[in-house]
């Protein structure tokens, strides 16, 4: 029997039963989950090692030092990913901690292997040595997921039991039809412009630093801007899927993930305007390179905003179930 308030509302405390209930395809969603939380531990503690060193005194000392950052913290993924894949019931959990290991490296190696054989065939010197893809062969295979591997099996020892305030319906609740504004990929596309216009300047600086080889060392704002970008990102989404629940929808998870990630999209529509814009770049070579390794920084900040806007939906969705009574 529900509580008379229930009875008597309509939208998001209508749909209690099936709030939390899993994601469509939740091993996707849970390496997503981690990946993305890995991401976001490599970028603070890079920023934070830049401000401490001098990394902007020798070009390639930051980014072998986000290398090591990504091998050493890969059990950060494994715990995230493996106790949520848990805490939905998977079953699969070796096909879960690989996915999620090897998510982003598989696009990285993909995206250079490409641009290293268009640097082959017009014999630039961007061409990566045949030991240097070996070598970062090795580490993904021999570092990152044995450590992901020992993540995954903490996480689902340690916090893989799902402890909702609200019982899941064994059947689900149909999904009313709703206004166009509300639908999920409106909301998804709506919810990365106001992080994208938090870290819009920032950006700017960013590509500077990277295609025109300018020095970047102003890394405690970067640390600022990333701080904010973070907090807009957690109040995006929180409204968003507010808005969703309160139309009956329960779908969140995937909506609140997607809204998050949708600022890479406006990051890469950004580098686009940028590359015919601000740079100089022309050829074959030079615009996969250019798009390329853009589309990995997409990518990778996608992860991380997503998990961000998540995590921070998934704590407000739980509070305020909480507070609705049910006998």
């Amino acid at each position: 029997m529900e509580d008379a308030d229930l009875g008597d509302e309509y939208g998001w405390k209508q749909v209690h039963g099936d709030v939390f209930r899993a994601p469509s395809m939740p091993l996707l969603f849970s390496s997503c989950i981690g990946a993305g939380y890995h991401v976001f531990t490599v970028a603070v503690i890079t920023i934070v090692l830049a401000i401490v060193g001098e990394f902007y005194t020798e070009r390639g000392s930051l980014l072998s030092a986000a290398i090591f950052v990504y091998a050493a913290s890969s059990p950060v993924n494994g715990y995230a990913g493996g106790s949520m894949y848990a805490r939905f019931g998977g079953r699969h959990w070796i096909r879960q901690m690989a996915l999620g290991a090897f998510l982003l490296p598989s696009l990285v190696c993909g995206v250079a292997f490409l641009i290293n054989f268009i640097a082959i065939y017009y014999h630039a010197s961007r061409a990566i040595p045949f030991t240097v893809m070996l070598a970062v062969t090795a580490i993904c295979l021999f570092v990152i997921l044995p450590l992901t591997l020992v993540g995954t099996v903490l996480g689902r020892n340690m916090s893989g039991q799902g402890d909702y305030p609200c019982r899941v319906n064994a059947v689900p609740r149909p999904i009313p039809d709703k206004k166009w504004f509300v639908q999920p990929w409106v909301i998804v596309l709506m919810g990365g412009v106001l992080p994208f216009g938090s870290i819009f300047i920032e950006m700017y600086f960013i590509f500077t630093s990277f295609w025109a080889y300018k020095i970047y060392y102003v890394y405690g704002f970067m640390l600022l801007v990333t701080i904010i970008l973070a907090i807009v990102t957690v109040c995006v989404t929180i409204v968003c899927s507010y808005f969703l629940l309160n139309a009956e929808d329960y779908r969140w998870r995937w909506t609140s993930f997607m809204a998050g990630a949708s600022t890479a999209l406006y990051v890469y529509l950004y580098s686009v305007y940028y590359f015919f814009f601000k740079t100089k770049m022309y050829g074959l070579f030079q615009t996969v390179f250019y798009f390329g390794y853009m589309g990995i920084f997409s990518a990778a900040l996608g992860l991380m905003c997503g998990t961000i806007g998540y995590v921070g939906t998934a704590k407000f969705v739980r509070k305020i179930y909480s507070t609705v009574k049910i006998d």
